[in-house]
């Protein structure tokens, strides 16, 4: 391992850090993840866990990692499911959804001041759901047929879970999409609002911040996009193969974050 790139990386101030694929698999804990925060706190490094997943609100999330042995705040999290509601919040104050998701999402739109409506919503939010049903999409499909605005909460297609892969947001929505002509709008990783967010609550320069993520097509490009440092872990969805079918590359790769400590 190269010694000066660990230095570089380790001088930053500020970690974005995903979850799925680089801090934790389903419920196994990933190696060196417990002492990379240790080393981030001892250091007082600022660090924010951003995460596509929309299932959990930050107390859920916060309460995993205990379970897990790591104590961290409540808001060192921030989720797709909240840069969804905080948009929607910005694009009609006080609207309604009908929501095809988990508490993450519907906890996070409840707080943002929206009504659930399954009538004749603003808008239709989905996001990661064990609930998915054919009696939901047809309703779904119904209701932006009549004008409500599809929104998806974050755009991925697949996610780590302890056995594989699991289908994510992008291919639960579509069915939607194709049985509607109509096209999603994607809040979560890769869109720039994400990652201004992040900035904003880490309170530093995007020069002084890097992004740690294992996947290329949301993490990565995220942070080329934000200018902001990236660093690839091969802890979950990608491989050192894997990089090679993207036009761009991170600026470190890693086998995970226990390389840096």
């Amino acid at each position: 391992m190269n010694a000066a790139i660990i230095d570089v990386i380790k001088s930053k101030k500020a970690f974005i850090c995903d979850m799925d694929g680089v801090i934790y698999h389903g419920n196994k804990l990933l190696p060196g993840v417990k002492e990379f925060i240790e080393w981030m706190q001892a250091n007082e490094k600022r660090f924010l866990f951003l995460t596509n997943s929309s299932e959990r609100t930050p107390r859920e999330l916060q309460d995993k990692l205990k379970r897990m042995g790591i104590v961290v705040d409540e808001d060192v999290f921030y989720t797709s499911a909240l840069a969804t509601a905080s948009f929607l919040a910005s694009q009609r104050p006080k609207g309604t959804a009908y929501i095809i998701g988990e508490a993450g999402l519907i906890n996070a739109l409840y707080n943002a001041g929206y009504v659930m409506n399954s009538v004749n919503p603003d808008y239709v939010v989905v996001g990661d759901t064990h609930s998915y049903s054919y009696e939901k999409i047809e309703q779904a499909i119904n209701l932006v047929l009549k004008g409500a605005k599809l929104i998806g909460a974050n755009p991925d297609l697949t996610g780590p879970v302890e056995n594989g892969i699991a289908p994510s947001t992008k291919a639960l929505i579509a069915p939607i999409e194709l049985s509607t002509g109509k096209k999603a709008y994607f809040v979560g990783k890769p869109n720039p609002l994400m990652m201004r967010i992040a900035l904003k609550k880490l309170a530093h320069q995007r020069e002084d911040t890097i992004i740690i993520g294992d996947r290329m097509d949301t993490d990565i490009i995220a942070g080329i996009e934000s200018e902001i440092d990236t660093l690839l872990v091969l802890s979950g969805i990608s491989t050192k193969e894997s990089i090679d079918m993207f036009p761009y590359r991170p600026r470190f790769v890693l086998n995970g974050v226990f390389d840096l400590i």
